[in-house]
Formats: structure tokens, sequence, C-alpha cells
């Protein structure tokens, strides 16, 4: 089965909260470095969602959700800067599959098509950070991110420990 990919507005935000909730605790709980510590909490989860609408409606924000049989599997973001010399670029952040549909090209599907996303808004240049020598880093190294370097200790664990992170670009403007 094929995953749909769409764009969320602010009812599809609504109409999956429980899920987009439901799909961050995991990923987080799983020791993805998502900017939160497990373990997350499923009303901070949801805090966290409802915090994208207003970037969503003024479109500094695209938020893209993968279904499979109208069942939330995926989602990913693009954080898309303003600024009169970042209007060039943008940054992919949280992308999360479901532990059950993993392996199934889901993540690739969404890079994707947050690629087209960025190009369709005359954005070339997208950046991201990972967690170093992590599945997420493999998976972007595999569609052509580049690595710029490794930050030691960038983020914090559930203990208090220490965990590197590394950055990443991709240039959508050059063909590789």
């Amino acid at each position: 089965m094929t995953a749909v990919v769409r764009a969320a507005t602010p009812a599809t935000l609504a109409r999956h909260l429980a899920e987009l909730s439901a799909l961050l605790v995991e990923a987080v709980g799983g020791g993805a470095s998502l900017g939160f510590v497990a373990p997350l909490a499923l009303d901070d989860a949801r805090d966290y969602w409802l915090s994208l609408r207003s970037e969503i409606v003024t479109g500094t924000r695209l938020l893209l959700v993968a279904e499979e049989d109208d069942r939330l599997v995926g989602a990913g973001q693009l954080a898309l800067p303003a600024w009169p010399n970042a209007r060039h670029r943008a940054e992919l952040q949280k992308l999360c599959v479901a532990v059950a549909a993993r392996g199934r090209g889901i993540g690739r599907t969404l890079v994707s098509a947050l690629h087209d996303a960025a190009r369709a808004r005359g954005r070339s240049l997208i950046l991201l950070n990972a967690r170093h020598d992590s599945a997420a880093e493999r998976l972007y190294v595999s569609l052509g991110y580049r690595r710029v370097g490794v930050i030691p200790g960038h983020t914090l664990g559930p203990a208090g420990e220490r965990h590197d992170s590394v950055s990443l670009y991709r240039d959508l403007a050059k063909v590789e």
C-alpha cells in the first residue's frame, strides 16, 4: 500500500490531532531527536501540534501528513523563513513515521513531497539537524543530503546525557 501525502490545514490538524500526538510520543519514546525528551506526555505533544496552527495559517510552516486508509502513518514539516535573505531556503523539521509503518518508504515519500513543496514555494536549499549516527542521519544522507558538521553534546536525553547532533543540507537546485 502506498501512503497518500497531503498538506495539513487547520481542519486536518484537528482531525488528526490524537494520531499526531501519539506519533510524536512514540517517536520521542523511541529515541528520536525532535526537540523533546522522553517520556513525552500526550498533553505536551497535543499542545505542540496545536501551537503550529497559526504558522500553518500564515504559511510560515508547512505540515505534511502521510495517510494509509485514512490512518495517519507519518508527518514532516518545513519551516519557511520570511527574512529577505532567507526566502530561498527552508528547514526540514520533525519528520517521523509510525513504528508499525516503517520500512515501507514512507519517510522517503514524505521527504520527496517536502522537497516538491519547497520547490513550489521557491525554496531550493533545505537544512536540517538530526541525531548523529542515527537512522535519520542515514536516511537523509541516502537522499543526497550533505553533512556540514557534528555538534558534540547538542541535545540532552532523559537522564541528562548529551547526544551529538549533525547538521545537513541539500541544494535542490543542483542535480546530483
